[in-house]
């Protein structure tokens, strides 16, 4: 996996995925979606399956008004193609400032 990036679970250890997908769906480039995920202007959102997708995590990243979702396995694997759709921002953050 190329560029990774940690996500953080709460009471669980976290997961990596490929930070170049993710820089590609918010239609940046890595350098920069890197630049702006330590700045914290992009927000993420990490939620555990339950049920027949236990083992499954989706990662939602928001960037100014587009959301980017992937379903990923423990280990970062995407299991499902990524989503990408215009969306206000999962919550008022610093990507509005």
């Amino acid at each position: 996996m190329r560029n990774p990036i940690p996500i953080e679970l709460a009471g669980q250890p976290s997961i990596e995925v490929d930070g170049a997908l993710v820089a590609r769906g918010l239609g940046l480039d890595v350098a920069e979606f890197r630049r702006l995920m330590e700045i914290r202007k992009i927000s993420v959102l990490c939620e555990r399956g339950t049920g027949e997708d236990d083992g499954l995590y989706r990662a939602s990243f928001y960037h100014q008004g587009r959301r980017m979702r992937l379903v990923v396995d423990a280990d970062g694997r995407p299991v499902e193609p990524m989503t990408v759709s215009d969306s206000p921002p999962l919550r008022p953050g610093p990507q509005d400032e």
